[in-house]
C-alpha cells in the first residue's frame, strides 16, 4: 500500500505557494497560511498523519489497553526518584547543566558502560548528554550529514531516523530484515536476516552512515556478533560513520550476547553508541540519553547539540547518575531483566493460546504477532484516516476497537517499496504491570472466531 505524503496541490494550499495561499481561490485574502513553510518538512513524511495520531487514546474506546506505545504503567525505582526530588531541592541542579552533561552523570556513565566498552572511558571528550536519545541521535545527524549523503536503515525501523536524517539534508536507503515466512510456528530475531549481498548494493560513493538498531525496536532482534562482524567491514570498506542505538542494551533475554558493534576491531573510531535513562529506569519522559564515542564523533556532536538544545534537563541528569552509580550494588539490572522476562511470558502465553505466529523478541520490550490469518468481517467500517494504509492498519484498528487492546502497525516502519513485508505484523509492548498484560491476553483471547 502507498504510504500517504502531501502531495503538490495540498502543499500549495498549506503554505508552499505563496501566491495560493494568499489570494484564495475567489480572491479574497486567505490568512490562514500566510508565511511558506519550509519544503523539508515534506520529506522523511513529518507532515502525513503518523501513526501515533492515529492510535491516539483520543481516537480509540476509553477503556482500551494500550500496548501499542512504548512507554511504562508503573513509575520508575523509587531510589532514583527519590534522587530527583533530592536535585530539585539543591541549588546547582536546578540551573543550567554544561552542555556536555553534568559532571556527575558523565562520571557514572563513565564508569558503568566503561567495563563493557573494554576501557577507561574519558568524561570529557567521549560522553555526550542529550535530551533523549532522539537528540543525541539528531545531533549526529547535523553534525555529519551534508546534504545528499546517504544514510543506511534496517527496516522495520525507529520512525524517528527518517525525519531526523531528512532534516538534515540526508538520504535514506533502505535494506529490508527478512523474515523467515516458511518456518513453522513462531519465530526468534534470528528468523529476521540481513541479505548481505543486498546490502552491498545498498553502498554508494554517497554513503556516509549506517544505523544498527540492537537490540532492535519493533522485531526484538539481537544481531550475532557474525552480523556485526560483517556489517563493521563493510563500514570499514565505504568507510562510514556507524550509529549505534543500543538503547535497549539493559533488556537482552535468555542469557544471550549482547555484542556492542564498537568494541569490534578498528570500530571503535568510527561508531557513536546511543543510550537511554529512559529505557534503563523506566522514565521515558524524563528525555535524558547519552552519546559515547570517540573525540572525532563526540566533539563535533557537541557543537550541533549546544545549538540545538545547548543543555539537558539538569535534576533529571542527577538522578539518572544516582541511578548508575547505584545499579550494580542493588542487582537492578538483573533484577528488571526478570520482571520483563515474566512480563514477556504473559504476552507469549496468550499468543500461544490464541494460535497465532509471533516472533520472541531477544531483547527489547516488544512483540510482532503475525496478524495475516486475521480475517476482518467485508462490512466492518473503518474510518477514513485509514484510506491508503496497509491491511496492518486496520487490523490493529479493529483489535483496539473491538477487542480492546491496541498495538502499532508495522508497516508504518518501512518505505513504500518494501511496506508489504510489514503489513503482516502488529507491535505490542510489554512494558507493562503484570495485571495488565494478563487482562489484555484475556481479551486478546476473543481474536479465535476471526483467525482463518
Amino acid at each position: 500500500m502507498p504510504i500517504p505524503t502531501l502531495d503538490k496541490e495540498a502543499a500549495a494550499d498549506t503554505g508552499l505557494n505563496g501566491v495560493k495561499a494568499a489570494n484564495g481561490i475567489n480572491g479574497t485574502r486567505d490568512r490562514s497560511n500566510l508565511i511558506p513553510y519550509s519544503s523539508r518538512l515534506l520529506t522523511g513524511r513529518a507532515l502525513a498523519q503518523d501513526v501515533w495520531s492515529i492510535f491516539n487514546v483520543a481516537n480509540l474506546p476509553e477503556d482500551c489497553i494500550n500496548l501499542g506505545q512504548g512507554y511504562m504503567n508503573f513509575a520508575p525505582p523509587k531510589w532514583v526518584t527519590d534522587a530527583a526530588e533530592e536535585a530539585l531541592r539543591t541549588v546547582a541542579p536546578n540551573h543550567y547543566a554544561h552542555p556536555k552533561g553534568r559532571l556527575r552523570l558523565r562520571e557514572a556513565i563513565a564508569k558503568h558502560y566503561g567495563p563493557s566498552f573494554g576501557r577507561e572511558l574519558n568524561v570529557e571528550t567521549e560522553i555526550q548528554v542529550s535530551s533523549g536519545a532522539n537528540e543525541g541521535q539528531y545531533s549526529v545527524f547535523t553534525a555529519f550529514l551534508e546534504q545528499g549523503d546517504e544514510v543506511i536503515m534496517f527496516e522495520p525501523y525507529f520512525d524517528q531516523y527518517l525525519p531526523s536524517i531528512t532534516f538534515n539534508g540526508g538520504t535514506p536507503v533502505y535494506v529490508p530484515l527478512h523474515p523467515n515466512e516458511s518456518k513453522e510456528g513462531r519465530l526468534t530475531g534470528d528468523d529476521w536476516t540481513i541479505d548481505f549481498d543486498e546490502l552491498r548494493r545498498a553502498m554508494s560513493p554517497r554513503t556516509k552512515m549506517i544505523i544498527v538498531n540492537t537490540p532492535h525496536n519493533p522485531v526484538g532482534k539481537v544481531f550475532t556478533r557474525e552480523e556485526l562482524e560483517k556489517i563493521a567491514a563493510l563500514a570499514e570498506e565505504f568507510n562510514l560513520l556507524v550509529m549505534a542505538d543500543e538503547v535497549y542494551d539493559c533488556l537482552v533475554y535468555d542469557d544471550r550476547e549482547h555484542v556492542r558493534i564498537a568494541n569490534l576491531p578498528g570500530m571503535w573510531d568510527r561508531t557513536v553508541t546511543v543510550g537511554s535513562a529512559g529505557k534503563a529506569f523506566a522514565a521515558t519522559g524524563w528525555r535524558i540519553g547519552w552519546l559515547i564515542g570517540p573525540p572525532s564523533i563526540i566533539r563535533p556532536s557537541l557543537a550541533a547539540c549546544t545549538r540545538i538544545v545547548f543543555s539537558s534537563n539538569s535534576p533529571l541528569q542527577e538522578a539518572s547518575a544516582v541511578g548508575l552509580e547505584q545499579a550494580r550494588e542493588r542487582g537492578y539490572f538483573e533484577n528488571q531483566i526478570r520482571e520483563y522476562d515474566e512480563r514477556r511470558a504473559v504476552l507469549i502465553d496468550a499468543f500461544e493460546r490464541l494460535g497465532m505466529k509471533y516472533t520472541l523478541p531477544q531483547g527489547s520490550y516488544f512483540i510482532l504477532l503475525d496478524i495475516s490469518s486475521l480475517k476482518i468481517p467485508e462490512d466492518y467500517q473503518f474510518p477514513q484516516m485509514l484510506d491508503g494504509r496497509g491491511q496492518d492498519f486496520k487490523a490493529c484498528w479493529f483489535i483496539a476497537c473491538e477487542i480492546g487492546v491496541s498495538s502499532i502497525p508495522v508497516s508504518e516502519f518501512y518505505c513504500e517499496e518494501h511496506c508489504s513485508i510489514g503489513e503482516k505484523y502488529a507491535r505490542f509492548g510489554f512494558c507493562k504491570d503484570v495485571e495488565t498484560l494478563r487482562l489484555a491476553g484475556e481479551r486478546l483471547q476473543s481474536l479465535k472466531k476471526y483467525i482463518s
